[in-house]
């Protein structure tokens, strides 16, 4: 495993770039030397860096270290890590299967690292360290796979089970977490394949057949798997639908076909955990009526709870430094939590609007994160005059979209 010393520096390279990796990592690298310190899990796009031969040939760099909770690192004395790469961009392609003469949408399929999940990663936020947990299962996974380990004497099944309530991000960070790993093992794999099955549509309509349908699709998967060079991540959001508890089924309230579904599903599991380059990652609304098996099968079971009034701080404040970057609100400082605290929370004129958003955070509580991010649309949306402002008045616009979706949440429930 790592040390605390390693700084991570994944650069997205464009893709019409004729550059050579290797001169492309020597330039970043007399780039980041040159500076005092690093921001982390920061953006640094191409277009802002010194070096007039990177701001035609890279997109961005994100630096970042995988030990503690660190906002800043200092560059000497760090082991620079490089991973380079650059972005497909195809949209996703349904992959159908054949029964009985029609054909079925089975699944949704990336090829990784994606345009479409660019800076996912970076815009989650939580209350504790889960991003770095799942960094290190994965690194973990692929480290024993490496060395040959006897999974008949050390057991792991390459199987994430994420949990907890709607909009609280479960999905989002499956798929940033392939993103990520894709870009991380680039020196391992070429590329990375995403598979979102499509439980729902596929096993509901044709539920008779589940069971065959659930081996059909994992053979499918399996031919994918027979790429070294692939990373294959595959992703079932709602893992409840498929493995739903057995004990219903014997006590006779389910179909007898359902208790077929989940032994196929499990019956895939132990044969798909052999291979090397396989990640499973399963999200669930109901954890409850998960079969017990397959929660025995998971090695990490994670709950996603809904973001604390810190996490949402730091939710609104890239929504309002996305606007800054867009032009759509006038640039000014927002002041991290840790700094306000530093200040005693002291109200000055440049801290009165990092505190307002502070109070604007505390109202939030309870929201979803799903929820949380519409909020800064619903402003300028329906509570503003104009097409650009100021940070203070957008506030304001803010704390009456938060007030009017609490009210309309409750008017729902």
């Amino acid at each position: 495993m790592e040390g605390a010393d390693v700084l991570h520096v994944e650069i997205c390279q464009n893709i019409d770039s004729t550059l050579s990796i290797e001169k492309i990592e020597n330039l970043v690298y007399a780039e980041i030397n040159a500076l005092e310190d690093v921001a982390l899990d920061i953006i640094m796009y191409g277009k802002d860096l010194t070096n007039s031969t990177l701001q035609t040939h890279i997109d961005s760099i994100i630096c970042t270290c995988s030990h503690g909770e660190r906002t800043h690192m200092k560059v000497q004395g760090a082991t620079l890590k490089f991973h380079t790469y650059r972005l497909t961009t195809e949209s996703a392609a349904t992959e159908t299967m054949e029964n009985d003469g029609e054909n079925l949408p089975a699944s949704s399929h990336w090829i990784l690292p994606s345009q479409e999940f660019h800076y996912l990663w970076e815009s989650l936020y939580f209350d504790s360290n889960i991003k770095d947990n799942l960094l290190h299962f994965v690194e973990t996974a692929m480290i024993f796979a490496d060395h040959n380990i006897n999974t008949n004497i050390i057991s792991w099944n390459k199987v994430v089970l994420l949990h907890g309530p709607p909009g609280t991000g479960k999905t989002s960070l499956c798929k940033a977490l392939a993103q990520k790993a894709a870009i991380r093992l680039g020196n391992r794999f070429t590329h990375g394949e995403f598979i979102e099955i499509n439980s729902h549509s596929l096993f509901s309509k044709w539920f008779s057949e589940s069971g065959k349908l659930v081996m059909k699709l994992f053979n499918e998967i399996k031919s994918l798997l027979e790429n070294p060079q692939a990373l294959v991540c595959i992703l079932i959001d709602e893992i409840e639908s498929l493995a739903h508890t057995r004990r219903t089924c014997n006590n006779g309230s389910e179909p007898v076909d359902s208790i077929r579904v989940v032994n196929a599903l499990l019956t895939q599991l132990d044969q798909i955990k052999r291979y090397p380059n396989i990640l499973i990652l399963t999200t669930s609304n109901l954890s409850e009526a998960i079969d017990i098996a397959f929660v025995d099968r998971t090695d990490m079971k994670q709950y996603i709870g809904p973001p604390s009034h810190q996490a949402i701080y730091k939710i609104y404040t890239s929504c309002l430094k996305e606007l800054m970057r867009t032009k759509l609100m006038e640039p000014e400082e927002i002041y991290d939590l840790s700094c306000l605290k530093k200040m005693g929370y002291e109200e000055t004129f440049q801290t009165k609007n990092s505190l307002k958003l502070m109070e604007l955070s505390q109202e939030s509580v309870n929201l979803s994160g799903r929820v949380l991010r519409k909020i800064p649309f619903l402003a300028h949306a329906f509570h503003l005059k104009t097409k650009k402002c100021t940070l203070s008045r957008f506030l304001r616009a803010m704390h009456i979209a938060i007030e009017r979706e609490k009210e309309h949440t409750e008017e729902v429930f």
